[in-house]
């Protein structure tokens, strides 16, 4: 597979093939959502076999059944009770979108990480607890709460202007499309103790603001509620960071795709972010790949980045963006909204 930049353009021919290659795109975009639905309602499709014991066992030797790319969609139907949060806009906050707070790492990461941006205006140091520093699938709570302070905010309602957000874990773990079971409120439980105990220190500015001091990015989360069976936390309340939510009020947050929550590796999660971040408006966005591992925040070897990202670009799993990589090493990211596309394609993309 190629991995030219996908959105160079010089003829009217050549602007249409993009044009129709991104509806292909599209099209078999939507095909997968509808196979995955089917499957996570207990449909199988009028044309797919089911499979049984005995045609298992007619596979090659050695051979593998090939992964989903997308995590399932765990909550298709949601409870009546529900309905409010189908309004909601997820929402991230832009500042953890343009700087690698949260580390790409499985495993506990007990490293300190300091970055500071190309032109040396931002910088941040980010030291974490024994519990490990805040990984990339952590920062789906502070998603979630600044996704709903961010309504609130729309909807002119007093509440909007409080740092603590109290709300039910069920509604989380199905507004992130978790699975709802004993482990997901276990991890819930450990991801307030990182986000709690990684701490920043900063001259990234929020809402017009420096903060001097070295602060969490929550101040505090606390159980309000507890099952009568059992200990599981039903309600909780969460006080976010002031840095963090000056972010919020001053409305310096951007909405991200609902299948960000289903992508499954934490670089997956932060190329988009770095995407939705730096695209914007534009049609495409360039980057130096040595400066995307900068700015994602991995600790691997360039080589190995390199290898990740090619393996993120052959799964074509980006909400709303195409990826591309070519042999000089730039990175590139499309929009995929044709409208966007063709009219974008006459202009030229700046090299970060």
């Amino acid at each position: 597979m190629s991995h030219d930049n996908p959105c160079q353009a010089k003829t009217l021919d050549e602007k249409q093939e993009i044009v129709d290659r991104v509806e292909r795109i599209r099209l078999r975009a939507k095909e997968r959502q509808a196979g995955q639905a089917e499957l996570a309602l207990g449909c199988q499709p009028a044309e797919v076999q089911p499979l049984t014991s005995d045609c298992l066992g007619k596979l090659p030797s050695g051979a593998k059944r090939e992964r989903a790319k997308l995590l399932p969609a765990h909550h298709v139907h949601r409870d009546f009770f529900l309905c409010d949060l189908l309004d909601v806009a997820l929402k991230d906050d832009g500042v953890s979108m343009e700087a690698p707070i949260f580390t790409l790492s499985t495993k506990p990461d007990l490293s300190e990480w300091y970055w500071e941006s190309k032109d040396g205006s931002k910088s941040l140091t980010v030291t974490p607890s024994v519990r490990g520093r805040a990984t990339q699938f952590d920062k789906d709570v502070l998603i979630y709460v600044v996704s709903q302070m961010t309504e609130a905010l729309n909807r002119g309602r007093a509440d909007a202007h409080n740092r603590t957000v109290r709300f039910t874990v069920y509604d989380y773990l199905v507004s992130t499309n978790k699975a709802i079971n004993g482990r997901s409120y276990e991890r819930l439980s450990d991801t307030f103790a990182r986000l709690r105990g990684t701490t920043l220190q900063t001259s990234i500015r929020t809402g017009g603001q420096r903060t001097r001091e070295i602060f969490g990015l929550i101040e505090r989360a606390k159980i309000v509620e507890k099952s009568p069976d059992d200990e599981r936390m039903v309600a909780v309340e969460v006080t976010l960071s002031e840095w963090l939510f000056r972010a919020v009020q001053a409305r310096e947050v951007l909405t991200i795709h609902p299948d960000y929550f289903r992508l499954r590796k934490p670089l997956e999660r932060r190329l988009y972010e770095l995407a939705r971040k730096h695209c914007g408006h534009q049609t495409q966005w360039v980057i130096r790949l040595e400066l995307l591992q900068e700015k994602a925040g991995s600790k691997c070897s360039l080589r190995e980045f390199r290898r990740m990202v090619r393996e993120i670009i052959e799964a074509g799993t980006l909400p709303e963006y195409r990826m591309g990589l070519d042999a000089a090493d730039k990175a590139t990211f499309c929009t995929m909204d044709p409208r966007r596309l063709v009219a974008g394609l006459s202009g030229k993309a700046g090299i970060a």
